[in-house]
């Protein structure tokens, strides 16, 4: 029977927290928040750079082999339809979005279907049609410059393609305006 007066009037045995181990609760998870979140963030960043240098490597790698195989002219540096040289950026751009992703002939000719060129024919040297997205901006795109040999003055980050390519020297460099660890990412 006290029991049952004791639930009725509120006293007797009750348990839960009170307001101060509650604050107390709140403040440790504060603590920890301001100690996990920064590490979560770095890691992310360590990731995407991961990717980028990997991604870069990649691309770097495909580049040299087309110009080995293509008589020491990197994609980009004939027109894709293996008319001669490209004459201006944009038939650049497009000639190197194409030549890597796509088969191709000696004279640079690309295509999707090998059966449309004559041998010898090489590559494709990206798979998936397409080059890798810069993992800062996932842009796949690229500028190519066709007049500059000249690595540092064109070093500049340009947020609207993915990477930046010259011509002239076989160079590939992601295009993003970030940095990491005081590193531009033009840099690497």
């Amino acid at each position: 029977m006290k029991e049952f007066k004791d639930q009725m009037s509120g006293t007797g045995n009750q348990s839960g927290f009170t307001l101060l181990e509650m604050l107390i609760a709140v403040v440790i998870l504060g603590i920890l928040a301001v100690i996990i979140i920064p590490q979560i963030t770095v890691s992310a960043d360590d990731a995407r750079v991961s990717a980028l240098k990997s991604n870069l490597s990649m691309a770097r790698s495909a580049i040299e082999q087309y110009y080995q195989q293509h008589s020491n002219n990197y994609p980009g540096a004939i027109k894709n339809d293996g008319s001669g040289a490209v004459g201006s950026v944009a038939d650049a751009a497009t000639a190197f979005a194409d030549q890597l992703p796509k088969y191709s002939q000696a004279d640079g000719k690309a295509s999707s279907d090998s059966a449309t060129l004559t041998a010898p024919i090489f590559g494709p040297y990206m798979k998936g049609g397409k080059l890798p997205a810069n993992p800062f901006n996932n842009l796949t795109t690229v500028k190519c410059d066709i007049t500059t040999t000249d690595i540092n003055a064109a070093r500049t980050a340009d947020n609207t393609v993915g990477w930046q390519f010259i011509v002239k020297t076989g160079i590939l460099f992601p295009s993003d305006t970030g940095s990491t660890g005081g590193v531009t990412h033009v840099t690497y």
